[in-house]
């Protein structure tokens, strides 16, 4: 069970992320994007791939192929090259053509608003669905990268050692209107100062709040 003292640790961590990463989750996604399926997209081209990446690769991808009927009928060669950048580029080829085709068969081109059909999309797992989600729909979402699951141990906000259990107990204190946020300022800490390697905890906004650094 939670002592209260824990609970007010949680609070104040979510709250001083929120100091230091201020705004929308529209505000605090870093991937460029003009639509729900740029978004959808962009995402799927992001696993793995930091999003300066997948960003210089979309400026391109998009202006040839802009929504979900154009990159439906792409060559599929054509759209390994662009991508190639951000890796695993055959099976990123293969899923966002295989995906642009279901929206369009299935969707009217459109991306759907409920997590089960998003889900049953080509390349589109769960995290992926809970950024589109949020930021595309305003509909409740908390995405959990290897960020979100590192910096949720390290920060003592969940022990969990899968995705689904750590979403679960993030979501379990945090307000579902701010979901989104809560996990995209968890991932730009990670990104700027909780990093796996060498964490610069001596220059945390978070430090006294934070567990591992007494371990460390």
């Amino acid at each position: 069970m939670v002592t209260e003292a824990e609970k007010e640790r949680r609070e104040e961590v979510i709250y001083q992320l929120s100091i230091s990463y201020p705004g929308s989750a529209r505000e605090l996604c870093e991937l460029d994007f003009e639509s729900p399926f740029q978004l959808l997209v962009a995402t799927v081209l992001s696993a793995q791939c930091t999003d300066k990446v997948v960003n210089a690769v979309t400026k391109t991808l998009f202006r040839r192929y802009p929504d979900a009927s154009s990159l439906a009928g792409a060559p599929i060669e054509e759209i390994e090259a662009l991508v190639r950048p951000t890796g695993f580029y055959r099976n990123k080829s293969k899923h966002i053509v295989q995906l642009s085709q279901e929206l369009v068969r299935n969707f009217d081109g459109e991306v759907p608003k409920e997590m089960k059909l998003l889900t049953s999309l080509p390349g589109v797992g769960r995290k992926t669905a809970n950024v589109v989600l949020p930021i595309s729909f305003n509909i409740a979402g908390l995405a959990v990268d290897t960020h979100v699951m590192r910096l949720s141990k390290r920060l003592g906000l969940s022990e969990g050692e899968d995705p689904l259990t750590v979403e679960s107990d993030l979501c379990s204190f945090v307000e579902p209107c701010q979901w989104a946020e809560v996990s995209l300022r968890l991932i730009l800490h990670g990104r700027r100062v909780c990093k796996a390697v060498k964490p610069t905890c001596w220059s945390c906004s978070l430090a006294e709040l934070c567990p591992y650094i007494s371990l460390t």
